[in-house]
């Protein structure tokens, strides 16, 4: 898009680094380090990253040539919801942050408001909850105004995915349960635990099993197979960008559930890795959370409500596997190219102030 782009990250928190060779969340960052470093120097970032561990040591750009950065910055993009960046960010020109956990973000932050206490402030909000600040959704904005985003995908990096071989399975890349169950007006809301069992039993409606590469605390293994489904490691599976595109490559599609809070509340949340998968040329049969609102379904991308509706939807896939795969690069290329997306971003970030309301 013509701009330079810096990567920087922070351990804000303990424990903050995962290592899934040791399975361990500490404050070691070694392991990560070197997986994101060796990633970033493929896309010609190699001089272009910081991350600062717990202890407040600079790795990649020292905390000089970050200062510099964070001066010479017309943008800062914060992915994240600590606001670990934003004393540096005052030196920028526009501070933007961005959503991935629609309902779960906008709960805790109204809770950081009725315990007294300050939200970070930023000049613009995004979500990719589609349907947030709607009436479609029950969830709360936290008295913020919300732009709304799909997660981009830089197209040519999946678009060289050869079709699938003869016989492909369904597949996806999830963990069960990512964090505690949030409260929000006397109702629990949980994470993709609570919705897979809705559809534990897909595997006996289909004609070949699907495959789960799953991750997290107390998944139930061995029920998951009993109920024929193929469960493959999580961990190894996103241990690299190139782990997870093999599993998009021997896939002839996904079928994914959403996390509890995300459907329950119908905030219009749409995977980043569903994305991947439709900008390989791989349709999506997906658990509806008001999605379907925003994006075409029913070619190349299904929305689904229960197990009929998904065991449906894979056979139309399967019956018409080229034309569903034309169509997934469809609406890849239409709704999630990131060249749309992040030019839509940084527009609107030059032309508006805070959306605080």
């Amino acid at each position: 898009l013509g701009h330079d782009v810096f990567f920087v990250e922070k351990a804000d928190y303990a424990n903050a680094c995962f290592d899934p060779v040791r399975n361990v969340m500490s404050d070691e960052c070694t392991y990560g380090i070197a997986v994101g470093a060796q990633l970033l120097k493929r896309f010609d970032l190699a001089d272009r990253w910081c991350f600062v561990d717990a202890a407040g040591s600079y790795h990649g750009m020292d905390r000089t040539a970050i200062g510099q950065v964070f001066g010479d910055a017309d943008l800062f993009i914060d992915m994240g919801t600590h606001g670990a960046w934003l004393e540096e960010a005052q030196a920028s020109g526009r501070r933007v942050l961005i959503d991935g956990e629609p309902g779960f973000n906008q709960i805790k932050m109204l809770q950081k408001l009725e315990a007294g206490q300050r939200l970070d402030r930023y000049d613009m909000y995004f979500t990719n909850g589609l349907n947030l600040g709607t009436a479609r959704s029950a969830a709360p904005t936290a008295g913020l105004t919300w732009g709304h985003i799909v997660h981009p995908v830089v197209m040519d990096m999946w678009e060289s995915v050869m079709p699938p071989a003869v016989g492909a399975p369904f597949t996806t890349l999830m963990n069960w349960q990512s964090h505690e169950p949030v409260q929000f007006r006397d109702v629990a809301y949980g994470q993709k635990d609570v919705e897979f069992q809705k559809f534990v039993g897909l595997p006996r409606l289909m004609d070949s099993p699907p495959v789960v590469a799953v991750s997290g605390p107390s998944v139930p293994i061995e029920h998951l197979r009993d109920e024929g489904w193929i469960v493959q490691s999580g961990k190894e599976v996103a241990a690299s960008y190139d782990s997870f595109r093999q599993l998009i490559a021997r896939s002839c599609g996904e079928f994914t559930v959403c996390k509890n809070v995300f459907v329950a509340l119908r905030t219009g949340w749409f995977s980043d890795r569903s994305a991947a998968y439709l900008a390989s040329g791989r349709p999506v049969v997906m658990q509806d959370t008001g999605f379907s609102s925003h994006l075409p379904t029913g070619e190349g991308l299904f929305a689904v409500e229960d197990v009929d509706g998904a065991a449906a939807a894979m056979e139309e896939i399967q019956r018409r596997p080229e034309f569903h795969q034309m169509r997934a690069r469809e609406i890849a290329n239409d709704h999630f190219d990131a060249k749309i997306v992040l030019n839509r971003v940084i527009d609107a970030a030059a032309s508006r102030g805070s959306s605080t309301t």
